[in-house]
């Protein structure tokens, strides 16, 4: 038995690895980063709660529509000033912070959304904020000319409305393929051909070079 190693055995034991091999490793480094970034944030509840202005007296619809406009715009500040922070529980910056408002350009409606880390607090926020308004446009309503009623109470969101974390593991995942696929294509090629003008020297033997005559 030779003691010498076959072509194949030589080419066995150093095999290089494949040029594409960045991307599933950057793939795999990104869906366990996003993972774990899923796992150890905290989860965000929404909670949603609608008031809806109607005129009031002889008031014609366009009035309920602006003032509901304006209504949203300043929600936040009416909440503040009435009693909504002592009804939810929680510090004026905390209401300011967590409360978003939407209006419609065709409805008079006021669409109140708080967000927070408890689900109960997210909907206990959000329907303090609507009876903050409620109350406020039942003391203005003989200067404005429009009634400001709850139209929809917010419920106590059975799921929170943050990234799950399979769905950030997805997210890096792809996240890091790109990268690793970027990486692929700013990495200089591989120079497989054989530059011109050099000999290569065949297995059996040496190549025999021609000389000149004199």
């Amino acid at each position: 038995m030779s003691r010498f190693p076959g072509p194949w055995q030589r080419q066995g034991i150093r095999r290089p690895l494949p040029r594409w091999w960045p991307l599933p490793v950057c793939a795999l480094l990104g869906a366990t980063a996003g993972g774990a970034y899923g796992m150890v944030s905290t989860p965000e509840y929404r909670a949603t709660s609608y008031v809806v202005v109607t005129p009031a007296g002889k008031s014609e619809s366009s009035v309920a529509l602006g003032f509901a406009q304006a209504y949203g715009r300043v929600a936040t500040e009416v909440a503040v000033i009435g009693d909504a922070q002592v009804w939810a529980g929680v510090s004026a910056e905390t209401l300011r912070r967590s409360v978003q408002t939407a209006t419609s350009p065709d409805a008079p409606m006021i669409a109140i959304t708080a967000t927070s880390a408890r689900a109960r607090d997210a909907a206990g926020i959000a329907n303090a904020v609507a009876r903050a308004l409620t109350l406020n446009g039942a003391h203005t309503q003989a200067d404005t000319g429009v009634k400001v009623v709850q139209f929809s109470r917010a419920a106590k969101p059975l799921a929170p409305s943050s990234p799950t974390a399979s769905l950030t593991a997805l997210v890096g995942g792809c996240a890091g393929g790109l990268l690793g696929g970027l990486s692929l294509l700013a990495r200089p090629r591989r120079r497989t051909e054989t530059e011109p003008g050099v000999a290569v020297p065949s297995p059996g033997g040496a190549v025999a070079v021609p000389q000149e005559v004199g």
